[in-house]
């Protein structure tokens, strides 16, 4: 079982990093707001998040203009989704040998 657990990544251990990321894995891209009210965080909570996941390579943010307004939004890179799923596939092996 360890070196199942081993193949955890930490970076996808808290709960929002964990629901950015599954956010990104069905969605094109989505902006700071939908993403801050579908996972219902604090403005700097979601923003330390997103750094981190940034910081890994795991997203890409994008800031643009609409109208006077800046508008970020975020899509998942091609490391964070093999990561992702990497991460996925040992929680999955991790609960099939917990049922046995």
């Amino acid at each position: 079982m360890k070196e199942v657990i081993d193949k955890l990544n930490k970076a996808f251990e808290n709960r929002i990093r964990l629901g950015i990321m599954s956010a990104l894995m069905v969605n094109d891209s989505i902006d700071f707001l939908a993403l801050k009210d579908l996972l219902d965080v604090t403005d700097g909570n979601l923003a330390s998040h997103i750094t981190a996941l940034e910081k890994l390579d795991y997203i890409q943010v994008t800031k643009e203009f609409v109208g006077k307004k800046t508008r970020t939004s975020f899509a998942v890179t091609t490391l964070g989704r093999k990561e992702f799923n990497y991460h996925l596939n040992a929680l999955e092996k991790l609960v099939k040998r917990n049922r046995k």
